[in-house]
């Protein structure tokens, strides 16, 4: 999986630790990505969004709907 959001494209950047007695070490920024499962196309999906997507509203979340309850023989109404 690609650690990128599918809705503006943010992916992990890199840059160096930089330590007090100026040690360099390589390191990485990933962009905090949840899974959502959203509308696409109509169509309820799966979809890797960032955070930044999510509060901006950039996300039609998808809305799971309970089947309708069956009657059982001798229930209350």
């Amino acid at each position: 999986m690609a650690k990128s959001c599918e809705i503006c494209g943010k992916k992990p950047i890199f840059g160096n630790n930089v330590s007090h007695a100026h040690n360099i070490t390589k390191r990485r920024w990933v962009p905090n990505l949840q899974k959502v499962r959203a509308l696409v196309n109509g169509q309820p999906k799966r979809i890797d969004v960032c955070t930044s997507c999510l509060k901006a509203g950039k996300v039609i979340k998808a809305v799971r709907t309970k089947k309708a309850a069956s009657v059982r023989p001798g229930a209350q109404a």
